[in-house]
């Protein structure tokens, strides 16, 4: 199972956004670390087909990312997801199941098996517009699980979350990189620093380190305030 991109870039008019960024990554959770405008999601919107590069390639297993093969395998919850205030949780879920493609009857066990998943099954029935942020959030997370994806990419997945939901989400995590490629993003280093199986920080559209991060390396947010926040 391998996510290859290679010499990926996007330019803008004045602003190179990613600069011929080349990667391999393999099943387990990779952790991703960058300050704001460093071109994390710009990145993360590519591995997903939603933005097109300027220049260089992205494929799973040899299938591109134009493919509809790609889309099958890919699960994706973008920063701001979209969804329908109106909705109740269930139907939503359901809903997104019907644009994946997904059968009725897959998508109702499988809408049943997320709920409970990340514990909205007691308010399935009520409107999102009730939700916390967090519950949204959650809904999110459910969305993204629907088609039991290979390749899993999360942006600021754990927004909103409280310090219970935040460690409930992060076992699921490590669970899902053990059979699948996760790409998590966020600005919560110890969030990466419990579970990632390596971490990439990017800085001006490159990506300036990636490995494991261990403890006789010290502590990861200290690491990454002093290199790269100055």
């Amino acid at each position: 199972m391998e996510l290859r991109v290679d010499r990926l870039t996007k330019r803008y008019k004045n602003k190179i956004a990613v600069d011929r960024l080349s990667l391999n990554l393999h099943e387990g959770v990779h952790g991703l670390l960058g300050a704001n405008g460093a071109g994390k999601t710009t990145l993360m919107r590519m591995l997903c087909g939603v933005l097109k590069p300027t220049e260089g390639t992205v494929s799973f297993d040899g299938v591109d990312v134009g493919d509809e093969n790609y889309r099958a395998i890919l699960g994706y919850l973008p920063q701001d997801f979209g969804y329908y205030p109106e909705f109740k949780g269930i139907d939503f879920i359901m809903y997104m199941a019907a644009l994946k493609g997904i059968p009725q009857e897959t998508a109702k066990r499988r809408t049943a098996e997320l709920m409970e998943l990340v514990g909205l099954k007691d308010v399935e029935k009520k409107k999102i517009k009730s939700y916390s942020g967090g519950m949204k959030q959650r809904l999110g997370i459910a969305q993204a699980l629907l088609n039991d994806p290979k390749l899993l990419i999360l942006d600021e997945p754990t927004a909103g979350l409280d310090p219970k939901e935040r460690v409930r989400f992060r076992n699921l995590i490590e669970e899902l990189g053990k059979d699948s490629v996760v790409l998590l993003s966020t600005h919560i280093v110890s969030d990466i620093e419990s579970i990632a199986d390596d971490v990439l920080i990017m800085k001006s559209g490159q990506v300036i380190f990636e490995g494991p991060w261990s403890g006789d390396k010290g502590n990861l947010e200290q690491f990454y305030m002093e290199e790269f926040e100055q």
